[in-house]
């Protein structure tokens, strides 16, 4: 890395759906963007990874987003969408050589396939076609794909990482496999920013936390201090409560919050 911040957001905005947010993304930080549907989050991770038009600057390793190619840009970050349709006779394994680095060795290449897919639970669908796989297997052959993208073993370049909803399908193994392998990019460096909609896990596994309502940042900061009841409740709707279990806090929903009952 040459610069200890991977992204720099001065005043992004998208006309009618975020208004303007300052904000930064160390290298080696994972940070959660949480939120009610329609809150922004993934107009804003589109914004990052350049898919989406905005006001104000976005800057990558210090240098503008819009100075950057998309070659330059597939080299530095990965981005998951949301969702996408698997290509329909592809096998899988075609489909991970589409996203490996330009340049990469190829026993470095198979060494990272293999690791990933291994991770994955993958190693056993390499050659199935993509239209044969299940929701969740489909979900995990995207991931490894943003994943190889951006591994440092075959790309020393890469910087940020960008998911939506990337444990959307998983079970719970396939979900603390992909907690493992993101601690690794934070280890190396990366930053990750994260859209996701569980709030205990956001809780437990996030670096930092960014709340977004209605198009505007609610609160940001440590897990421990944006994901109180009082601060939540009022974005979501809903009454929490923070209770302990085996020693940890847990977040638990009791019902609407006022305002919320009210309206429906």
């Amino acid at each position: 890395m040459t610069t200890s911040l991977v992204l720099d957001l001065r005043q992004v905005a998208v006309r009618q759906r975020l208004r303007p947010l300052s904000l930064q993304v160390p290298a080696g930080s994972l940070i959660h963007l949480i939120g009610p549907n329609g809150a922004g989050k993934s107009t804003l991770l589109s914004a990052i990874g350049g898919l989406t038009s905005c006001e104000g600057e976005i800057r990558l390793l210090d240098r503008p987003l819009r100075q950057w190619s998309s070659a330059e840009l597939a080299l530095h970050r990965g981005y998951l969408c949301q969702q996408a349709l698997p290509y329909a006779l592809m096998p899988v394994f075609q489909y991970l050589t589409l996203h490996q680095p330009r340049n990469a060795a190829e026993r470095d290449i198979d060494g990272a396939v293999g690791y990933l897919a291994e991770a994955l639970s993958l190693a056993d669908k390499l050659n199935r076609p993509l239209n044969r796989l299940s929701g969740g297997e489909w979900q995990r052959v995207r991931l490894a794909a943003v994943l190889l993208q951006v591994w440092p073993a075959i790309n020393p370049r890469a910087s940020l990482l960008l998911l939506d909803e990337p444990a959307a399908s998983l079970d719970i193994a396939q979900r603390v496999a992909l907690d493992s392998l993101l601690s690794e990019l934070t280890a190396a460096g990366l930053g990750i920013l994260v859209c996701a909609h569980d709030l205990n896990h956001s809780l437990r596994h996030a670096g930092e936390i960014w709340l977004l309502s209605a198009g505007e940042l609610a609160a940001r900061g440590h897990p421990r201090d944006v994901m109180q009841p009082a601060i939540l409740s009022p974005v979501f709707g809903v009454k929490f409560e923070l209770l302990p279990a085996g020693g940890t806090p847990w977040l638990v929903a009791s019902g609407l919050a006022p305002q919320a009952a009210t309206a429906v």
